[in-house]
């Protein structure tokens, strides 16, 4: 098993989520909170729509985690200047707040996970999985026939 790319992922996302699940506790969204806070603090403004793809997180469940995340303060909706139809979601002061304190803690977390590397086997191995994650398409698209032996599936 130590072999398949499916089983380290699913190890290492299952550490992971354990072990940060504890500093997201209380954050509206949990992981996709964060992931959102994250991307409204360190990226130029988007729009909701814009935001969710961005993230993962669909459009239906994207309302409700905004909401939830201006119902605490953390993020708001301002008219977007270049469309007067949509609305950006900026962070707010609070939100940067919060987030510089989550940012700390899954910095801990992420040195647990990775506490048998070296720190430049950290850097090689944050980047290729950075590399692969930016190619991923967002959906596979499959058929159950196909003559493609390179099909993903």
């Amino acid at each position: 098993m130590e072999h398949s790319l499916g089983w380290a992922l699913a190890t290492v996302i299952r550490v992971y989520s354990h072990a940060a699940a504890v500093d997201l506790q209380g954050l509206p969204g949990g992981p996709r909170g964060y992931h959102l806070l994250s991307a409204a603090a360190h990226e130029e403004p988007r729009t909701q729509q814009d935001l969710g793809r961005r993230v993962g997180v669909d459009r239906s469940v994207m309302t409700y985690l905004v909401d939830d995340l201006i119902s605490v303060g953390y993020v708001e909706r301002v008219p977007d200047p270049a469309d007067r139809r949509a609305r950006r979601v900026v962070i707010t002061e609070a939100g940067r707040e919060r987030l510089t304190v989550i940012e700390a803690k899954l910095g801990r977390v992420d040195d647990h996970v990775l506490r048998d590397l070296t720190p430049e086997q950290r850097t090689t191995f944050r980047a290729l999985l950075r590399q692969v994650a930016i190619s991923a398409p967002g959906e596979l698209a499959c058929t159950e026939a196909t003559d493609d032996p390179s099909a993903p599936c």
